[in-house]
């Protein structure tokens, strides 16, 4: 067995020890510029260009060798910086980084400018600003701030106000101010009517579907059952749409108002389908004959002969109650005259009888 000597193991432990301590100390010549806001180390120094040049594993050894280098430095960097634990005591270690300082370019083009409007065209050659209106003016009659439009506006109530501006083509001779006070009385009025449309029209929708009320015996049929069931379904804010159903119930939730949901054909759906239709649509606006409607046809003969027969029993009515109605008045009218011509035809009869 050969002898190992001490010297050896000592320079081999030193050399351990370097290496070791060589994985955490990096020093350099030029101090590296940080941001580490970006987490960014900017070295300065100029690497050799002998080891550079050409390609080979030396060259990538070197590379790697120096992106390893930096990036010690970078992590010693941040681990000066003050840390705290996140989520409590058994929590990782979180470094609280500063704010970047080199901003960094974007990764797509800025956006386009919008083109301008005809009108924002127009209004820079004619040199028209848009200036906002403020709710506040000033009132010189009441000397304070008043709104400009609403209740206690500035200006008040034109109808009172001790000067009254003629328009013009107006007559000189009419009352101003009796002509201001009738306009506000037909506004108000105009929008008093508009107020009660609108309640007669919420209370027709809102009575659409009556909610017949319960017997308290509990006798009630299956269509009383049905209607209160759906009028207390859409009395929620989601008119029913998150409502639990009832076994044997719709699956989709009944109207407020009692009518069919429109439906509208989707935009991205069934090409074939829509195509069809357009060549169908084509097809029948290309024939000269027109497309004849079976169902329609018949359904509109029918009615006109109904229609016809309606009529026709209409005019015998009206002659039969016109011939009755002359024959009740003749013995009212001239009953004298009846009986006078009567008279003659009995003696004749009798007459004739006796002869004989």
């Amino acid at each position: 067995m050969a002898a190992v000597r001490v010297e050896a193991v000592l320079a081999a432990a030193e050399e351990q020890e370097a290496e070791k301590w060589r994985s955490i100390t990096v020093e350099k010549e030029l101090e590296l510029e940080y941001d580490l806001g970006n987490l960014l180390a900017v070295d300065r120094n100029p690497p050799p260009a002998a080891a550079l040049r050409g390609a080979g594993p030396r060259r990538e050894a070197l590379l790697q060798a120096l992106a390893r280098d930096n990036t010690q430095l970078l992590v010693s960097r941040l681990w000066e910086l003050p840390a705290e634990r996140a989520g409590g005591a058994g929590g990782p270690l979180v470094a609280q980084l500063p704010e970047p300082t080199f901003r960094l370019p974007r990764e797509k083009p800025p956006p386009k400018p919008r083109p301008p409007t005809r009108w924002e065209q127009f209004a820079r050659l004619k040199g028209i600003r848009r200036k906002k209106k403020t709710s506040l003016v000033w009132d010189e009659q009441a000397k304070e701030w008043r709104r400009r439009w609403g209740y206690r506006r500035a200006g008040g109530d034109p109808s009172r106000a001790w000067l009254a501006e003629v328009p013009a083509g107006a007559d000189p001779e009419e009352d101003q101010f009796a002509r201001l006070r009738r306009e506000k009385r037909e506004r108000v009025a105009r929008n008093e009517l508009n107020r009660l449309r609108n309640l007669a029209r919420a209370h027709r929708a809102g009575s659409a579907v009556p909610a017949a009320p319960l017997h308290p015996t509990g006798h009630q049929d299956r269509d009383e059952l049905r209607r209160v069931a759906n009028v207390a379904r859409v009395s929620t804010a989601s008119l029913g749409r998150f409502q639990p159903r009832l076994p044997k119930e719709p699956a989709e939730p009944p109207s407020r108002s009692g009518g069919k949901k429109r439906r509208f054909e989707p935009l991205l759906g069934n090409l074939a389908a829509e195509r069809s239709r357009q060549l169908e649509l084509l097809r029948d606006m290309g024939k000269k004959k027109p497309v004849l409607d079976i169902t329609r046809a018949v359904n509109k003969q029918l009615r006109q002969e109904e229609a016809e027969a309606a009529a026709a029993n209409k005019g015998k009515k009206q002659s039969k109650r016109g011939k009755r109605g002359r024959r009740q008045q003749r013995p009212g009218r001239s009953g004298k005259k009846s009986a006078a011509r009567r008279q003659p035809q009995q003696q004749k009869a009798a007459g004739g009888g006796t002869g004989g």
